[in-house]
């Protein structure tokens, strides 16, 4: 590994373990986003398996994030499930469909939530606590 990939990692580390929860689901939301783009543009290149690859990570992290849900918290994190099984869902469907419009599609919609999660880590502590 190179000094600047080696750096780029420690930062990376770095940001997560020191990072609020809420930051931490915007970070997730990023990542499924990027991925979700860069299989798109691969599936249009005709480079399958990049595409392949880059839907499984976005894949993953949706898996996380409703795997993450607590649902003692109520209807949000139900609504969320649903949200995210959608999104699983029409991921299947787009890649059956050779459809990289859909995953587009996809990331708009937690390109969505992404905004909502990143309101709500800017907001002040007192007014999230109360």
């Amino acid at each position: 590994m190179n000094p600047y990939a080696a750096a780029k990692l420690a930062y990376t580390e770095a940001s997560v373990m020191t990072a609020s929860p809420e930051r931490l689901v915007v970070m997730l939301y990023d990542g499924a986003i990027r991925f979700l783009h860069q299989s798109a543009a691969a599936l249009r290149a005709g480079k399958r398996d990049v595409a392949r690859e880059r839907l499984r990570r976005a894949q993953d992290i949706i898996d996380e994030l409703t795997r993450s849900l607590d649902f003692r918290q109520g209807e949000i994190a139900v609504g969320l499930r649903s949200i995210y099984s959608f999104c699983s869902r029409h991921m299947i469907e787009s890649t059956l469909n050779a459809d990289p419009d859909g995953y587009e599609k996809v990331a708009e919609l937690l390109a969505g939530l992404r905004e909502s999660w990143a309101a709500i880590e800017s907001a002040p502590q007192e007014r999230i606590s109360a």
